[in-house]
C-alpha cells in the first residue's frame, strides 16, 4: 500500500487496482474508508483505480489538526496525490460527498483535471437545493416494494425535521436499487468505515464558497459526466440535471433501477456508462 505526505505532514494512503491509465477515486461518506468503492463494478478492467483514503480514514493517518478535515482544506491532499503520481492532469471520479472535494479541487486547479466523473454527487459545494418533495417523489417510485410503507413514513419524518434515531435506519432501503442481504451487509460495513468526527467537520463553516465554485465550474473546458441513480433520494434526478447544467457541456446519465451506489445495483450498466466517457485516459498525462 503506497503512502505520501500531505503539505501539513499527514501521511496519506492510497490503493491501486486494475489495468489501464490511472483514475483517481475520491470516496464519499463523508469521510468514509475508500474500501467501499471496491472495483467500482468492474471499472478496474478499463482503468487503474487509485482510491485515496482521506485523512483520518482507512489507512491514512489522523492529522494533528482535526480542523483540516474540512473539505476545502483537503484540496491540497488531492493536489499532493497528483504530484505523487507524477501526473500533469488527473482523471477524477468522485462519489457522493466526495464530489464536494472534487468540485473544489476542480475549481482551484482546473488545468489539472482531464475528465471528471461525478457519481450520485452531493450538492453542498455548489449550493443546489434539494426539497423534501424531490426526495419523497423519488421515494414513491418504490411504492410496490414490500418494505416501502414504514421506510416512507420515516423518510417523511426526516424531511419534516421530526426524525428519531430509528428513522435513519428505517430509510436504508431507499439507498439501494435492491434491498437484500448484500445491501444489508454493505450498509452494516458502512457504519464501521466512517470517521464520525471527521464527517462532522467536513462541511463546517467556511468549507464552501458556492458562488465562486459555480463560477469556476462554468468555465471548465474538461469533459464532465454526472451519473445519477433513478431511485436515489439523496440526489434526485431533477437536481442532478441542474448539477450537470453548471458545466458548459456536461453529460447527464440517469441509471435506471439504481440507488445511491449504482455500481452495486447493476455492474454492467454502470461500467457501460463510465467506460466510454473515460475512454483510453487521454486526459491523463505525465509531466
Amino acid at each position: 500500500m503506497p503512502t505520501f505526505t500531505a503539505p501539513d505532514g499527514t501521511t496519506l494512503a492510497y490503493h491501486v487496482t486494475g489495468d489501464g491509465p490511472p483514475l483517481v477515486c475520491l470516496p464519499g461518506g463523508p469521510m468514509q474508508d475508500s474500501v467501499y468503492l471496491g472495483d467500482l463494478g468492474g471499472l478496474s478492467a478499463h482503468r487503474t483505480l487509485v482510491r485515496l483514503d482521506l485523512r483520518g480514514t482507512g489507512s491514512s493517518a489522523v492529522p494533528r489538526d482535526t480542523a483540516s478535515y474540512r473539505c476545502d482544506r483537503q484540496v491540497a491532499d488531492v493536489e499532493a496525490l497528483r504530484e505523487e503520481l507524477g501526473l500533469e492532469r488527473l482523471d477524477l471520479l468522485a462519489h457522493s460527498a466526495g464530489a464536494n472535494l472534487a468540485a473544489l479541487y476542480t475549481a482551484r486547479h482546473p488545468e489539472r483535471v482531464g475528465r471528471l466523473a461525478l457519481i450520485t454527487p452531493s450538492v453542498f459545494a455548489v449550493g443546489l437545493d434539494i426539497t423534501a418533495e424531490d426526495r419523497l417523489e423519488t421515494a414513491r417510485l418504490r411504492r410496490d416494494e414490500p418494505w416501502f410503507a414504514p421506510a416512507y413514513a420515516s423518510l417523511e419524518a426526516i424531511t419534516a425535521g421530526r426524525a428519531t434515531a430509528g428513522d435513519w435506519d428505517a430509510v436504508a432501503p431507499f439507498w439501494f436499487g435492491r434491498w437484500g442481504d448484500e445491501a444489508r451487509a454493505f450498509r452494516a460495513a458502512e457504519q464501521r468505515q466512517r470517521n464520525d468526527e471527521a464527517a462532522a467537520r467536513y462541511a463546517s463553516d467556511g468549507a464552501f464558497d458556492t458562488e465562486g465554485t459555480r463560477s469556476a465550474l462554468a468555465a471548465l473546458r474538461s469533459p464532465v459526466l454526472v451519473l445519477a441513480g433513478e431511485y436515489d433520494v439523496a440526489g434526485p434526478a431533477r437536481v442532478m440535471k441542474k448539477y450537470a447544467g453548471l458545466f458548459p457541456s456536461a453529460e447527464l446519465v440517469v441509471q435506471s433501477g439504481a440507488g445511491h451506489f449504482p455500481w452495486l445495483d447493476e455492474r454492467g450498466r454502470f461500467v457501460t456508462a463510465l467506460a466510454p466517457f473515460l475512454g483510453d485516459g487521454g486526459g491523463v498525462s505525465s509531466p
